[in-house]
């Protein structure tokens, strides 16, 4: 089960549409959909469980915590609305495109995927890219 849960005062627009996307997305992986909880709030919010959880002391877009059991996938994914906000500025794209992109990266770390190492990170992005591809073609 997929669910949406606000910390701030953002609301995610095609709920339904975006929850399909994301349950495609996990089986065109091989997974099986467990409990996935995206929570969408501000920098302040996200960067104290930076700190607490992660010991980071930065600001991020995404933090996924991951619960899952084998191909099972169960986790938390915190996104801050603030951190997308700026980074569709940053790298030219519209605030949706952007959070399209950060809602299928927290899931596709849950899938097993990793962005540490740059080859990683390549592979990451292909995922991501495929996968709002997929989205574009569903609306």
């Amino acid at each position: 089960m997929i669910s949406f849960n606000f910390e701030t005062d953002f609301q995610l627009e095609n709920e339904a549409q975006i929850s399909n996307w994301i349950s495609e997305t996990i089986a065109s992986e091989g997974c099986k959909e467990g409990e996935l909880n995206y929570v969408f709030c501000d920098d302040s919010y996200l960067h104290k469980l930076n700190v607490e959880f992660l010991n980071h002391d930065t600001l991020t877009d995404i933090i996924s915590f991951d619960y899952s059991v084998g191909k099972e996938l169960h986790g938390d994914i915190y996104i801050s609305v603030d951190r997308v906000q700026e980074n569709a500025i940053e790298f030219k794209v519209e605030f949706e495109e952007e959070l399209q992109r950060v809602i299928i990266h927290g899931l596709l770390h849950l899938c097993g995927y990793k962005d540490k190492a740059e080859k990683d990170a390549k592979e990451m992005r292909l995922k991501e890219d495929l996968y709002l591809k997929t989205l574009v073609l569903n609306s």
